[in-house]
C-alpha cells in the first residue's frame, strides 16, 4: 500500500524559520519533518512511498534518494507550477490503483496506521479522513458525522457567527480509494479539503471520519513550530500512540461542567460553569483524556431526541472550544429504570449497566480508547458518580460541590498535584 505524500508547499507562513529549505525538510532536533514520517510508517510495515515535490523539491529528493537508506522505495512527481494539495493527483491515476495513505510534509504525527486502515476496510469507505478535537476549533475545518461515522457535511473555515458544532477537526490525512483520484482535473489547481472531498460527497461517495485523540499536528508557523519541537522532545508525540494506554479524567456533566438544570433538553439550557473552560484546558495540558460520562434520562422520557441531545452536546464543545479546550469524549445513558410516564420511549425504560453507579460508561470508554482504569479519575456532584467511578475500579473518585465556580479546577489541582 502507497503512502503518499505531499511536500510541493512553498511554507510562507514559516519563512521566518527557514526560507531556503522546504517545509517538509525543516529540522525538528536535528531531523527533518518528513524523516519522521518515514519512520513511523516504516514501523508499521509500510514501505512504497510517493513524493509530490514542487518548490525547492530536489533538496527532498537530494536528502531522500530512492529512499535505500530506510529499506524504502521512493518515486517523485515534481509539479511544474503549484496544483494546489490535490492537483497533482489528477496526474497520478495510473500509479494509484489501491488505496493509499496521504499525508502531508510538513505534519509532526505518530498515530497506529494500521488500526486506521482496518476501520477503512471496515467501512467500505471511498476516503477516511483522520479526525480529533483541538483547541481552536472556531478556525478549523469541521467534519460533521453520522452515528455511524460517515461524513454528513463539512464547515471549513471561516465559521459564520454563532456557529455550532461538535469538535471534529480535520487533521489533513487521509485514505483515498482511486475513485478519489478519479474526480480531480489534471493541470487545474485544487486543494482536498476545499475542492475534492466535498465534491466527491455531493457525488455520493461514502466518506468516513475517524476519530482519533493520536498526536498530530502541522508545523506550518512558527509557534507551532516551536511547540511541536518540544512535544518530541518530552517524548509527548509517542506517548500519545493509541497503543499506548492513557489516564483520564471521567466527568459528570449537569452540575460539574455545565449548570444543573433540571432535565435540561434544549441547547438554549445549557450555560458552563464559571472556571470549567480552565478546568478542561488544565486537564488537556496535563495529558489525560477528558472524557465525560453522563446520565440523560430525557431520552427515555420522550423529552429530547438523539438528534437533539447531540446539539446539547454540539453547544457544550463549542463553548469550551471558545475557551481554548476541548473533550475528547462524551458518553451517555439513555435510559432509566422506572415507567409509568405517559410519554415515555418504552424501549429505554430498562435497568441497565450504563446507567451510574453502574460503571458501564467508563468501561466502554476505557475499551474504545485505551484508557487505564487504574491511573483514571471520576470527579461528579453526585454519590451515584462517585460509586461508578469505584465500580469502574478508577484511582480515585471526587464529589465535588455542584454549580460552584471553579469548583472543578480545584479538585482536579487537589488529585495531581498532591
Amino acid at each position: 500500500m502507497k503512502v503518499v505524500v505531499i511536500a510541493g508547499g512553498q511554507g510562507t507562513r514559516i519563512a521566518s524559520v527557514n526560507n531556503e529549505i522546504p517545509k517538509a525538510m525543516i529540522p525538528i532536533n536535528g531531523k527533518p519533518v518528513l524523516e519522521y514520517e518515514i519512520e513511523m510508517a516504516v514501523r508499521y510495515g509500510y514501505t512504497d512511498f510517493l513524493f509530490i515535490i514542487g518548490y525547492l523539491g530536489d533538496q527532498i529528493e537530494s536528502y531522500f534518494g530512492d529512499g535505500g537508506k530506510w529499506g524504502i522505495r521512493i518515486d517523485y512527481f515534481k509539479e511544474e507550477k503549484p496544483l494546489g494539495t490535490a492537483g497533482a493527483l489528477g496526474y497520478l491515476k495510473a500509479e494509484l490503483t489501491e488505496d493509499f495513505f496521504v499525508f502531508y510534509g510538513d505534519t509532526v504525527m505518530d498515530f497506529d496506521m494500521n488500526a486506521m486502515l482496518d476501520y477503512h476496510k471496515e467501512k467500505k469507505a471511498d476516503a477516511t479522513l483522520f479526525l480529533h478535537p483541538n483547541d481552536h476549533p472556531y478556525d478549523s475545518d469541521i467534519v460533521d458525522l453520522d452515528a455511524e461515522g460517515k461524513v454528513r457535511e463539512f464547515y471549513n473555515k471561516p465559521h459564520a457567527p454563532g456557529f455550532i458544532s461538535r469538535n471534529m477537526v480535520n487533521a489533513a490525512l487521509f485514505i483515498f480509494s482511486p475513485k478519489i483520484v478519479s474526480q480531480i482535473e489534471c493541470g487545474v489547481k485544487s486543494h482536498i479539503e476545499k475542492n475534492v472531498l466535498p465534491a466527491c460527497l455531493e457525488a455520493g461517495m461514502n466518506l468516513y471520519g475517524y476519530l482519533s485523540f493520536e498526536y498530530i499536528k502541522d508545523m506550518g508557523t512558527p509557534d507551532r513550530y516551536y511547540s511541536v519541537c518540544e512535544d518530541v522532545r518530552s517524548g509527548k508525540v509517542k506517548r500519545m500512540n493509541r497503543r499506548n494506554s492513557r489516564p483520564a479524567i471521567f466527568l459528570d456533566r449537569d452540575g460539574v461542567l455545565s449548570k444543573e438544570v433540571d432535565l435540561l433538553c434544549k441547547p438554549e439550557q445549557l450555560e458552563l460553569i464559571e472556571g470549567v473552560g480552565e478546568a478542561i484546558r488544565y486537564i488537556n495540558r496535563k495529558g489525560y483524556l477528558a472524557i465525560v460520562v453522563t446520565n440523560q434520562p430525557v431520552i427515555a422520557r420522550n423529552m429530547c431526541s438523539i438528534k437533539e441531545l447531540d446539539h446539547i452536546h454540539a453547544k457544550l464543545e463549542t463553548l469550551l472550544g471558545a475557551e481554548h479546550a476541548y473533550l475528547n469524549a462524551i458518553y451517555y445513558c439513555p435510559h432509566h429504570p422506572h415507567g409509568g410516564y405517559p410519554e415515555e420511549r418504552k424501549e429505554y425504560k430498562m435497568k441497565c449497566s450504563c446507567r451510574k453507579p453502574e460503571p458501564g460508561m467508563l468501561l466502554k470508554a476505557a475499551d474504545d480508547w485505551n484508557i487505564d482504569i487504574s491511573q483514571s479519575y471520576m470527579i461528579g456532584d453526585r454519590p451515584s458518580d462517585v460509586q461508578a467511578g469505584e465500580n469502574a475500579g478508577c484511582k480515585q473518585s471526587v464529589q465535588i460541590e455542584q454549580n460552584k465556580p471553579y469548583a472543578l479546577l480545584d479538585a482536579l489541582k487537589s488529585i495531581l498535584e498532591n
